[in-house]
């Protein structure tokens, strides 16, 4: 179920407990080296949120915000929630090969947290 995407925009859709679609945020994927690398270092905020993929950990060295940071296997469920202050290094997590990266905070309120299962949505022309 190896996923592919490329850099471009789109939606995290944060299923409910149920399993019924609950939050749409919009989502900026980074999966080149290049846009996995640069992440959110350097911004001040960051609209809805951010993945990386592949990646298993993160840094904040350079960051001037703390982050929600989710780790996702490759079925697309949190396996982990962290938040981050800026200067730290994260813990590679084993199955992860997905992260999001948002506003510190905010995952709580979109209902991300370990077990969720989340998807992405591609924007048409991207990914």
């Amino acid at each position: 179920m190896g996923r592919q995407w490329r850099d471009g925009r789109g939606e995290l859709v944060v299923r409910g407990s149920d399993g019924a679609p609950g939050v749409r945020v919009p989502l900026e994927i980074a999966a080149s080296y290049r846009a996995r690398t640069k992440g959110l270092l350097g911004r001040d905020s960051v609209e809805g949120a951010i993945l990386l993929s592949p990646a298993n950990s993160v840094h904040t060295f350079r960051m001037r915000m703390p982050i929600d940071v989710a780790y996702l296997d490759r079925h697309l469920r949190v396996i982990a929630v962290r938040t981050m202050v800026p200067g730290r290094l994260g813990m590679p997590r084993l199955r992860a090969r997905h992260v999001v990266e948002a506003r510190a905070g905010v995952m709580g309120e979109w209902g991300v947290r370990e077990g969720t299962r989340v998807e992405v949505v591609v924007a048409a022309g991207g990914g």
